[in-house]
């Protein structure tokens, strides 16, 4: 039977804007406040996802949450009509009004852990949303992330629905960010790596100084418990707490993995020989360990380029190609060391570069934008068919793009009654595209 990855990116919001949201991440905060463009950010989005499926790759989208978030606004005592909530929050609370109008869902790699039919004991695609407790704009997110995967993924003979886990900060989890999986081919079983920031009950162990340590250890082995996997296809690895201070503050900023290959700067981790010593040993299939030096790519360079948030793809030629960002082109080291690393002796022949500044200016790269899930064709068949890339969906994303959203939005903005109609408006029509059923209605 076929077994492949598929990418299944996040559709930017109608309310996409730069309010910088997130401390420890460099571009989030050097960009607060500019102006965003979320028409131009989607089709960003839309434009590399199109670009994979026609390189013959299984891309999916994933849809966008309801923001405003006047739920939590009125949770947190905000009362009268929408309008009333809206302005209140503005006036009194600016920054809880921002947070909850984030678009931030659209960072997909954030949304959940999945673990494979062929790592599990039960033989299903295990999903579990991240609680995001870190950060107050992303927290907002889990429950509805579960409806949005259980509308894509419902067939319960092949997938499996977690709950996010207990929101405390012990139990910080940030998704697939902090996760990556080795394997041979997909369809076979693999080693998955649970990279974490700190053991948060721990209080000897390192953890960084400045900036947080989103991912806990304790977080990393609950998602391993509930996905039913075992010690022989799981490796905890720390992620090097010096980086977090740089700005690294997900894994997929400083690594990421595709079948035998493992791309990662030296600083990446704590303890790394050994690490890499235990993932050779449980993995069935010879390993590329690619290791990019400080003297050749900076953790700054690292960071303001986003090398290591690309996308490592297995092309259907069986080559594998980096999806990276223009800003990889734009900065002069990590352009050298992709034009050198496709003659290297490794899998990566390619890189293909796209546009994702809008994004990028919010702190996420290409593979901020996806979320990674091996399957069969059996499970592929099961998957809500509308969700799936192809020259229909992507005509009329664009058009309902078109329709719906801003050329323009700066955070005086977010309190604009009308911006809440127009988001409103345009999620109702993409439940219908994309057959999404009740998600959207607990918000109302």
């Amino acid at each position: 039977m076929k077994h492949f990855e598929a990418n299944f990116d996040g559709l930017v919001g109608p309310t996409h804007n730069y309010a910088g949201l997130s401390f420890g991440n460099v571009a989030s905060f050097n960009n607060a406040a500019q102006a965003s463009n979320p028409k131009a950010a989607a089709k960003q989005g839309l434009k590399k996802a199109k670009s994979l499926a026609e390189m013959g790759m299984v891309q999916g989208m994933l849809a966008p949450q309801e923001r405003p978030d006047l739920t939590t606004l009125r949770r947190i005592g905000f009362t009268g009509t929408d309008a009333q909530v809206l302005k209140s929050a503005h006036e009194q609370a600016p920054l809880l009004l921002n947070a909850c109008c984030s678009a931030s869902s659209m960072w997909t790699a954030n949304a959940a852990t999945i673990s494979p039919s062929a790592d599990t004991r039960d033989k299903k695609i295990h999903f579990t949303p991240a609680n995001l407790v870190d950060k107050l704009h992303r927290s907002i997110e889990p429950i509805t992330t579960g409806l949005i995967l259980q509308s894509t993924f419902s067939d319960p003979n092949h997938f499996h629905h977690h709950g996010h886990l207990p929101e405390h900060a012990s139990f910080g989890d940030e998704g697939a960010a902090n996760h990556t999986r080795m394997c041979a081919q997909y369809g076979e079983s693999g080693v998955e790596l649970f990279v974490y920031g700190q053991e948060a009950t721990n209080p000897n162990a390192p953890r960084p100084a400045k900036f947080p340590a989103r991912q806990t250890l304790e977080a990393s082995r609950a998602v391993a418990r509930l996905h039913q996997l075992n010690d022989s296809n799981t490796v905890f690895i720390q992620q090097n707490p010096d980086v977090i201070d740089q700005g690294v503050f997900h894994n997929d900023v400083i690594a990421v993995g595709n079948q035998n290959v493992l791309f990662y700067h030296e600083q990446a981790f704590v303890d790394t020989q050994n690490k890499l010593d235990e993932i050779q040993s449980k993995l069935n299939t010879e390993s590329h360990f690619i290791e990019v030096p400080t003297n050749k790519v900076s953790i700054n360079d690292a960071v303001k380029s986003y090398l290591f948030n690309t996308q490592v793809i297995t092309l259907p030629s069986g080559e594998m190609a980096i999806i990276a960002p223009t800003d990889c082109q734009e900065n002069p080291a990590v352009f050298a060391y992709l034009n050198e690393l496709v003659t290297l002796e490794t899998p990566i022949k390619k890189v293909f570069y796209f546009d994702v500044k809008q994004s990028m200016q919010n702190g996420g790269g290409p593979a901020c934008l996806r979320l990674r899930v091996a399957m069969n064709q059996h499970e592929l068949s099961a998957v809500n068919q509308h969700t799936l890339m192809n020259d229909q969906l992507f005509s009329t994303l664009n058009q309902w793009v078109d329709k719906h959203y801003r050329d323009r939005l700066t955070t005086k903005d977010l309190a604009d009654p009308q911006l809440l109609i127009e988001s409103r408006t345009a999620l109702d029509e993409l439940t219908q595209i994309m057959k999404l059923g009740s998600v959207y209605q607990f918000q109302r």
